[in-house]
């Protein structure tokens, strides 16, 4: 992985986390992945080792949890 991952699931916590990390990590460096809208992610999501989201997964496969939005149990659901 080149970019880091910024999973979010469309939540008001998710979107400022959202707007904080493409203002300190170049956007081009961050690909960001809705879970709310895409659905279809939420399997990779965990398998990089989501817990919850918001949640910034680095190029070297670090997940880092941000403050807390929704549970990847109640995103998946």
């Amino acid at each position: 992985m080149s970019k880091s991952i910024f999973y979010h699931a469309g939540c008001p916590v998710c979107v400022s986390a959202e707007q904080d990390i493409l203002n300190l990590i170049n956007p081009a460096d961050v690909e960001v992945v809705n879970l709310g809208t895409d659905k279809s992610r939420i399997q990779e999501a965990q398998k990089a080792g989501l817990k919850s989201v918001p949640a910034l997964v680095t190029p070297t496969g670090n997940v880092l949890h941000i403050n807390f939005g929704a549970s990847m149990e109640d995103v998946a659901s």
